[in-house]
């Protein structure tokens, strides 16, 4: 399997990490008096960018400067909020095993900042199955834009159309998509009729294995 790979985003689909961001989300904004719903955070945090959330919520200018002190302050009260809940999706960790031994490059690339990732993939210790290891700062497109999936692709030395993406929200599904990628849907924070079409759907990987990655490889390539 030298020629495929498997990328996984980070929030929701390597750690269920969301209602651990809506708490601190919470605790944020509250400490700045924005108001919100439950429903914004579902359109309008889930997925996105922090430069887009930050601009979204404050609903006034905010330079780059600001917006960048804001999101690690946001950033560092979630790191400190989900610190003692580290887990990983159920059946996470089997399946990496599985994935590597079939030889499957495998890559990790997530709109979160690169302080979030290093802190989840080193308290989960997945960091030696991972070919590329991409976060915000490595692109300056952020998702649904393509980008991020197209230089992890070119990264593990994979065409995109060969690469099999597990994504969570729909500007995450929408950025595989994009970059002509094989997406399974794992539904740790939306329905399916939340998100894009996707060849797959699961709501863990006790659902999934190695044959079901070489199918959908497969039915592509076909």
């Amino acid at each position: 399997m030298d020629n495929y790979a498997v990328i996984f985003d980070m929030d929701g689909v390597i750690a269920h990490t969301n209602p651990y961001h809506t708490e601190a989300f919470k605790q944020f904004f509250d400490k700045y008096d924005v108001t919100y719903t439950m429903g914004e955070f579902a359109d309008h945090m889930y997925g996105k960018h922090n430069d887009y959330i930050m601009r979204y919520f404050f609903k006034r200018p905010l330079d780059d400067a600001e917006v960048a002190r804001l999101a690690e302050e946001k950033e560092s009260l979630f790191r400190d909020i989900y610190a003692k809940h580290v887990v990983p999706i159920a059946g996470l960790l089997p399946f990496l095993d599985r994935l590597k031994s079939a030889g499957y490059h495998i890559g990790v690339a997530t709109s979160a900042p690169r302080a979030n990732l290093d802190f989840i993939i080193d308290k989960l210790s997945i960091r030696t199955y991972m070919g590329a290891v991409l976060s915000s700062e490595d692109v300056t497109a952020h998702k649904p834009d393509p980008a991020i999936y197209l230089k992890s692709a070119a990264m593990l030395d994979v065409e995109p159309h060969n690469c099999v993406v597990f994504e969570d929200s729909y500007s995450g599904v929408s950025a595989a998509i994009n970059a002509g990628a094989t997406v399974v849907g794992v539904l740790t924070s939306h329905t399916v009729d939340e998100l894009p079409p996707c060849k797959r759907y699961i709501h863990d990987y006790r659902e999934i294995g190695v044959n079901d990655i070489n199918q959908l490889l497969a039915k592509k390539n076909a």
